[in-house]
């Protein structure tokens, strides 16, 4: 099993979220831990192929995500959980997007870094 590790303030914006978000995307997150895809699990568009993984939950009218990577051999990082406020259709708000390439590049150095 891998190990999942949370990015920046992740964890704590998971745990904000509504109950039935939390056990459907830590289940969800189970099951990558297992090297399953999840059933809710889609690519995140832009970050060339499918090393970064979107979650999405619908609840009470409103729309939240999970993202994190499946890059690296031994963990799954989280990169971002949030709700969804983008007037935008379905597209990921920009600000959202800069920040998993941010926090991306965090999990990058980290394992990088954790040889040494």
């Amino acid at each position: 099993m891998k190990l999942l590790k949370f990015v920046g303030s992740a964890l704590k914006d998971l745990s904000i979220m509504p109950n039935e978000v939390k056990l459907d995307f830590g289940y969800q997150l189970y099951k990558a831990q297992l090297g399953e895809y999840p059933i809710t699990a889609k690519p995140l568009k832009g970050f060339g192929g499918a090393s970064v993984i979107e979650l999405r939950e619908n609840f009470c009218g409103d729309t939240y995500r999970a993202v994190y990577t499946v890059k690296f051999e031994n963990t799954i990082y989280v990169l971002h959980c949030f709700k969804k406020k983008s007037n935008s259709g379905i597209a990921t708000p920009q600000t959202d997007i800069e920040l998993i390439k941010k926090r991306l590049q965090v999990a990058i150095e980290i394992e990088l870094n954790k040889d040494k």
